[in-house]
C-alpha cells in the first residue's frame, strides 16, 4: 500500500498512479491526495472514483482526500468471488477501507448509489462519521429508483449484464446512455474509463450483478431509522433537474436529521459532480470548515 506524492491540487489521472489496498474480499484501487481533515468520497454504479475529479482535487488543498473505487461495475480489478457485495457488505468493506489506513473519523459524501451506501455505513458505524454529506442519491423506497429497475431486475437474467457492457464499447451509445444522469456532456475519454473494464473483464460483470441483485429498500429504511440519533451536522446536495431522485427525498432527510440543511443545485442531474462540481466545491467547503461541536 503506497501514497502517491501529489501536491494537493491535482487529481492522479493516469491508472498507474492509484493506490491499492488488500481488503477482506478483495483489492481496492483508490486516491489519497491532500493533508488536513479526511473526506471519504463515495460514488455509485457504473462510474468510479473519477467521478470526483473535480471536487476532490480543489478541496484536497485544505482536506484528506480519500477516493475509492468500489466494485459497482467502474472498477478495474474483480473482487473475491465470495465477496459480500449486498449493500451492508459494502458498507463493511469501506469501514475495512478506512482501518488499513488508520482513519478513524471522516466526513462521509455519497452520491447516487453511493448515497445509500454512505446511510448504511452511517447506520452500521455511527461512530466513524464527523459529518454526513447526501447528494442525489437513492433513500427510503427509491433504492432502486425506478429508472434503475431495469437493471436490478436484468442483473437476474442470464447475459443481460453481458449485452449491456457490449453495447458501451460504442462511445455514441455511452453518450446516451450516461444523458439520464448528467444534464451536461461529459468528455468521452472519462466515460470511457468509466465502462472500460465492464466491457472488457467477465470478473467486473460478475461484481456487478452481485451488488444489483443485493439493491433493496429495505438496506435504506433500515438506515434511515438511525437518523434522528445522528446529532452531528449533515448535508443534503440536490440537483434540481435531477429525473431520477425527487427532490421530495431530499425534503424529507433534512427533517429526520436533528442538524441538517438542504442546499437545492440548479442545472444538474443525478451527477452533481460532473454537471456542476464548482458549485459542489463551494458547498463543500464551506459545510467543511464549520465547526463541529464536541
Amino acid at each position: 500500500m503506497t501514497r502517491p506524492e501529489t501536491d494537493g491540487t491535482a487529481w492522479p489521472g493516469a491508472v498507474n498512479e492509484r493506490s491499492r489496498v488488500d481488503l477482506p474480499g478483495g483489492t481496492l484501487e483508490y486516491v489519497d491526495i491532500g493533508s488536513g481533515d479526511p473526506v471519504l468520497f463515495v460514488h455509485g454504479a457504473f462510474v468510479n472514483g473519477d467521478l470526483w475529479r473535480n471536487v476532490a482535487g480543489p478541496l484536497a488543498e485544505s482536506h484528506r482526500c480519500l477516493v475509492p473505487t468500489l466494485p459497482l461495475g467502474g472498477h478495474r480489478l474483480p473482487m473475491d468471488a465470495d465477496a459480500d457485495l449486498t449493500p451492508a457488505g459494502l458498507a463493511d468493506l469501506l469501514a475495512a477501507f478506512l482501518g488499513a489506513l488508520e482513519v478513524d473519523r471522516v466526513t462521509l459524501v455519497g452520491n447516487d448509489t453511493g448515497g445509500a451506501i454512505c446511510q448504511v455505513f452511517l447506520a452500521r458505524h455511527p461512530e466513524r462519521v464527523e459529518r454526513l454529506v447526501l447528494v442525489n442519491c437513492d433513500a427510503y423506497d427509491n433504492f432502486p429508483p425506478l429508472a434503475a429497475k431495469p437493471f436490478t431486475i436484468g442483473a437476474r437474467v442470464p447475459g443481460f449484464l453481458g449485452l449491456f457492457a457490449r453495447s458501451l464499447r460504442s462511445a455514441s451509445v455511452r453518450r446516451l446512455a450516461f444523458r439520464l444522469l448528467t444534464k451536461h456532456p461529459v468528455e468521452d475519454s472519462v466515460l470511457a474509463g468509466y465502462v472500460d473494464a465492464l466491457t472488457r473483464e467477465p470478473g467486473v460483470r460478475r461484481d456487478l450483478r452481485r451488488a444489483l441483485l443485493g439493491v433493496e429498500p429495505r438496506y435504506t429504511n433500515e438506515a434511515a431509522a438511525s437518523f434522528p440519533d445522528f446529532e452531528r451536522p449533515v448535508l443534503v446536495v440536490w440537483g434540481t433537474d435531477d429525473p431520477i431522485f425527487p427532490v421530495a427525498d431530499a425534503e424529507r432527510l433534512v427533517t429526520e436529521f436533528p442538524n441538517a440543511q438542504l442546499e437545492r443545485v440548479a442545472d444538474a442531474y443525478a451527477l452533481v459532480p460532473e454537471d456542476q462540481s464548482e458549485s459542489l466545491v463551494e458547498l463543500l467547503d464551506t459545510f467543511l470548515r464549520m465547526r463541529v461541536p464536541a
